[in-house]
């Protein structure tokens, strides 16, 4: 990197999960501010969606939070909504959860979800914005107001083979063709628009998925712990990429204008092969004796208890059954809120309970999988953060930083203030290394 600033030091959100990474990112908040603690959480004053129930907010509130390819019409197709560029049209409205606002029951779409506002929301008051990402359900970036994304690309992943390296570089290559379109001013097809793009946006962003699939069905290689060849033709591709992007940037004259960030929502674990272990997942809420809301589990598990009361007895039982979930530490109760993650018994979506796994372990089922993420192990939480523009000398940071820093530096780097996002205001949220505030 000749012309950006790496920084080494830099850490995911935790939870290390897709949905909270995105949201550290782009609005620069935690789980605790922003709400969102997966894509697959739970909420106390939430229903199920109507497409479970045949109900509209009857009965007793408590929901799982699921925004993932399950909100589709059709999650096997890559485009299955029958008004794929309205605004949020590639969701299936009866399959969201429900929730009563201002005395109406409403589905809840994702970034109605988020408390916090995001770059996308403060920077499209000043020009155009526009994001793609791996499922309609990331929505999420477009902010409470519903408003933060001129134009959104979310063709479905899941309608492919996730374990396929090859098939998923396919997908990718169609984030990227968006990327190029947006550069010119225009774009794809089934592009969910607000308002379509007047030239190229002053912000637009998206993911890459063909490195986290190498990495979760492919690893690393034991002993040396090299990049296996899947991985290495994934992170390729997305070097490639990236230079396509370069190159029509300075094709269109805006290159020098423009600065890049490259970093990761999170990482995966273990890199080490010899040290991954699966435990079956359906043997949490047993081993804890008592009923359970929710179990959402990868390399870390969120509880939340069907009665909070339940809490000591649960933890006791999870005690007792250490060894055979290989738990390394159980944070619940006063530790939770000392430690930042907000109070479950006054906050509807804070879990009850959080079980660190040993590092390696995986609570799974599946034969397919060599790596997860979600949890807070170095591995799931060091990823690669860099920043570049022509106009930026190399320097290499050190120190340890957030992810969550990079969406107050967007702003000032568009001359705009970072006090407008909530984060900055609530969480005092500094901006990266080399961007000091002004």
């Amino acid at each position: 990197l000749e012309t950006g600033y790496w920084y080494k030091g830099a850490l995911a959100s935790a939870p290390s999960d897709s949905f909270p990474g995105t949201v550290s990112l782009v609005s620069g908040a935690d789980p605790a501010m922003s709400g969102i603690w997966y894509d697959d959480a739970y909420d106390r004053t939430l229903w199920n969606p109507y497409s479970q129930t045949k109900s509209n907010c009857q009965g007793p509130p408590g929901s799982e939070v699921l925004y993932d390819e399950t909100k589709d019409y059709d999650h096997t197709k890559l485009w299955s909504s029958p008004n794929p560029t309205v605004v949020g049209g590639n969701i299936d409205p009866q399959n969201l959860p429900q929730a009563k606002v201002g005395g109406k029951c409403i589905n809840l779409y994702p970034h109605q979800r988020l408390r916090v506002n995001t770059v996308f929301e403060v920077a499209h008051r000043h020009g155009q914005t526009a994001y793609t990402d791996k499922h309609p359900a990331y929505d999420l970036v477009r902010g409470p107001s519903g408003k933060g994304l001129s134009v959104g690309y979310f063709p479905e992943i899941q309608s492919l083979d996730t374990t396929n390296v090859t098939q998923i570089i396919g997908y990718d290559a169609l984030h990227v063709q968006a990327f190029i379109d947006w550069i010119g001013g225009k774009s794809p097809a089934n592009t969910e628009v607000q308002e379509a793009l007047t030239g190229p946006p002053m912000l637009f962003g998206g993911n890459f998925q063909a490195v986290s699939v190498a990495q979760k069905s492919y690893g690393y290689q034991a002993g040396s712990l090299a990049f296996t060849d899947q991985l290495v033709t994934a992170l390729t591709f997305v070097d490639n990429s990236l230079g396509h992007v370069v190159a029509e940037l300075q094709n269109k004259g805006i290159f020098n204008d423009t600065l890049i960030f490259v970093c990761g929502k999170h990482g995966q674990a273990p890199i080490d092969p010899k040290l991954y272990r699966k435990i079956n997942q359906h043997l949490i809420e047993p081993s804890s004796g008592v009923k359970m809301a929710q179990v959402t589990a990868d390399d870390i598990a969120l509880l939340w208890l069907d009665n909070q009361n339940d809490l000591s007895n649960a933890v006791a039982g999870l005690i007792k059954n250490k060894t055979l979930l290989a738990i390394s530490d159980i944070i619940y109760g006063n530790r939770l809120v000392a430690e930042g993650y907000g109070n479950p018994t006054t906050d509807p979506a804070v879990p009850d309970i959080i079980i660190v796994p040993e590092h390696g372990v995986i609570y799974t089922t599946s034969s397919s999988k060599k790596a997860e993420h979600g949890g807070f192990s170095s591995d799931d939480r060091n990823v690669a953060c860099f920043v570049s523009s022509p106009g930026l000398k190399k320097q290499v940071f050190t120190q340890q930083v957030a992810t969550a820093q990079v969406a107050p530096t967007i702003l000032q780097a568009l001359g705009l203030k970072p006090a407008h996002l909530v984060s900055v205001k609530r969480g005092n949220i500094d901006n990266l290394p080399g961007f000091d505030r002004q």
